[in-house]
């Protein structure tokens, strides 16, 4: 179970999940470059999406009721659209979202990500549930993985 953030209030999907997922990492950067770099699409499209994928943002609106809708491109030539909104921002502790991939409504995926300082270091848990299971969902295990590891990547050529 990821930490509680201050306030104590987690979130669950308004929705019974059909699958879900926790990935976490501890990142050695400051918690406030870490969620900057979660909300700022200049910063979130250099990382966001497993290797070799590429992702356009389309709309990013950090604040609650917000869209955020993006493509992710693979090496392969598929699309993954993502097509949300943000239910809420808590600089620099949470962000939850919930959207749609593919632009199908029975393919609703919520997120909640809370950001733990740890001594300057940041540790990031991702909470993610699905309405719906599919190669998608069974591939997000790894996914997630490679998409961490740009995200540390990332982090090391900016700090």
């Amino acid at each position: 179970m990821p930490a509680i953030p201050a306030g104590g209030r987690t979130y669950e999907p308004p929705f019974a999940p059909e699958a879900q997922l926790s990935p976490s990492r501890i990142f050695n950067a400051p918690r406030d470059m870490v969620f900057r770099a979660w909300t700022d699409p200049d910063q979130l499209a250099q990382w966001w999406g497993p290797r070799g994928c590429t992702t356009v943002i389309q709309e990013m609106d950090v604040r609650p009721g917000g869209a955020w809708r993006y493509v992710m491109y693979a090496p392969d030539g598929n699309q993954y659209p993502y097509d949300g909104i943000y239910i809420e921002i808590n600089e620099p502790e949470r962000l939850v979202f919930d959207g749609f991939i593919h632009a199908s409504p029975d393919q609703r995926v919520w997120t909640e990500v809370i950001f733990s300082d740890h001594a300057g270091r940041t540790e990031v848990n991702v909470r993610q549930w699905y309405t719906f299971v599919s190669d998608a969902t069974r591939g997000a295990p790894i996914g997630w993985n490679q998409q961490l590891d740009r995200f540390a990547e990332f982090l090391g050529e900016v700090v």
